[in-house]
């Protein structure tokens, strides 16, 4: 039986922000400004811990249905926070890349994201990945579309495609694919999020509000990660 240690690489859908606060009668954006203070505490233990890759689901594609002033007021908070923690991110050495279709953002947005990967491109620390407008299923049809075209323009045998061949196509692919995904708030899906990646990965739901999610709740999970048996297919005998 194998009962890792540590993942590699954690996911997290950082849910219940909007009925933290609404649970408190304060605005639902007080619940985002308080997720951004777990967001640094988070990035700060797993880098600690030597974590190799957090990847956080910040806004999806799906997103964009909310309420405009919530969904303007959330592009601003992404835009400050990353302003305001960049050269700390720096400094203790975490690579930053966003993943997910980043030309449909506001242009100032754009461009502080692309300050902060360009910054701390070589970085050998955490890989911290940020999903912004961010969907699965869009990430997987680009993938084939780019693999098809490579297909095509080198005339390639189909017979030689796998998984990898699609895998070198998504945003993903210069990191390990999650071993452990926390799910705050108190939902049990994964809501069009690494579909792709998450395949062999231990799935952890909590009914803890991101905003309430704090460094103790994280060493649950891990805790609870120590105890799972991660055969990927096979049985206890073949993975001793």
């Amino acid at each position: 039986m194998t009962q890792p240690s540590l993942p590699q690489h954690i996911a997290v859908i950082m849910d219940g922000n909007g009925r933290w606060a609404k649970s408190r009668f304060l605005p639902r954006i007080m619940g985002h400004k308080t997720g951004v203070k777990r967001v640094k505490e988070l990035v700060r233990y797993t880098s600690d811990l030597g974590i190799k890759v957090l990847t956080l689901y910040a806004f999806s594609t799906e997103n964009w249905r909310r309420p405009s002033d919530e969904v303007s007021f959330l592009m601003k908070l992404m835009h400050s926070a990353l302003r305001k923690e960049m050269a700390e991110l720096h400094r203790e050495r975490v690579q930053f890349k966003v993943i997910g279709d980043v030309s449909v953002l506001n242009p100032e947005l754009q461009k502080i994201l692309a300050e902060a990967q360009t910054l701390m491109c070589a970085n050998q620390g955490l890989k911290l990945r940020v999903a912004i407008n961010y969907g699965a299923r869009a990430e997987i049809m680009q993938a084939v579309k780019l693999l098809l075209k490579q297909v095509l323009s080198e005339h390639l045998n189909p017979d030689v495609i796998d998984e990898h061949s699609l895998s070198r196509f998504l945003y993903t692919h210069d990191v390990p694919d999650p071993d452990l995904l926390i799910r705050t708030g108190g939902e049990s899906r994964i809501s069009n999020f690494l579909l792709w990646q998450l395949a062999y990965a231990e799935l952890y739901f909590v009914d803890t509000l991101f905003p309430d999610f704090k460094v103790t709740e994280l060493d649950k999970a891990l805790q609870w990660f120590r105890t799972r048996e991660r055969r990927f297919g096979m049985i206890s005998e073949q993975v001793k």
